[in-house]
């Protein structure tokens, strides 16, 4: 499993760099769609409940598309974004940061709104009529409580940014050392004779990588479910 070559060992660390900051730059707005979705009441949630999860239904291919019309150089963003900050996603590695956050987005909210909706607003409640603020309520009542959602779904997050082939590869191509991530990776040492070995490698880094986060997953929200049931023992 360590016998990976240059070309490997650039493709898995940008997978780890391209998901990391994926799931880094998709947790706050996620978080705040899903308590919108789970409590908020207002004409058009289910338009924005299925624009969120449009990314699952539609094919990967499609969504890549999308962003290169839109994202791309000569797309109205971005051009904008080139014109005014000098940025380019398109065939960038911070392109497949953006279609990462895209494709994994609809799996983190999904979870985080699960454990809102979860958490009985009596609590909350109480909270207010003891003359706590909103913010002060949600930092000390909810958010413990639905941090093992958020666990949740920053790993799948996480694991969906890994492993997004489709929209990737359509908006940023695969670009050896620049912006070729794992799945791709794997994708073209499969086309080449002899190449086998190389995606058989990769494939087993993607199996450990995937299993530690899911264990680590597992262990926080453990650790997390102790301590709330400890403060409320106490």
């Amino acid at each position: 499993m360590t016998g990976l070559d240059a070309a490997s060992w650039d493709a898995l660390r940008l997978s780890l760099l391209v998901s990391s900051v994926a799931t880094l730059c998709a947790l706050p707005l996620a978080l705040w769609v899903a308590w919108v979705l789970a409590r908020a009441r207002f004409r058009g949630k289910a338009v924005l409940s299925a624009l969120v999860h449009l990314p699952l239904v539609l094919p990967p291919v499609v969504t890549g598309y999308l962003l290169l019309l839109g994202f791309g150089r000569n797309g109205p963003i971005g051009e904008l974004l080139y014109s005014m900050f000098g940025v380019t996603l398109a065939f960038q590695w911070t392109g497949a940061v953006l279609a990462a956050v895209i494709m994994g987005f609809p799996l983190m909210v999904r979870a985080m709104r699960l454990a809102i909706e979860a958490v009985d607003p009596k609590l909350e409640d109480a909270a207010r009529t003891l003359g706590a603020p909103p913010l002060a309520v949600f930092a000390t009542v909810t958010l413990p409580l639905i941090a093992p959602g958020i666990l949740a779904g920053s790993v799948m997050g996480f694991a969906k940014a890994l492993g997004e082939f489709g929209a990737t590869i359509t908006f940023v191509a695969n670009i050896p050392g620049q912006t070729q991530t794992l799945p791709s990776a794997i994708y073209a040492f499969l086309q080449v004779p002899g190449g086998e070995g190389r995606a058989v490698a990769l494939v087993l880094w993607a199996c450990v990588i995937a299993f530690v986060a899911v264990a680590l997953s597992e262990w926080l929200g453990q650790k997390v479910a102790q301590r709330i049931k400890g403060g409320q023992n106490a």
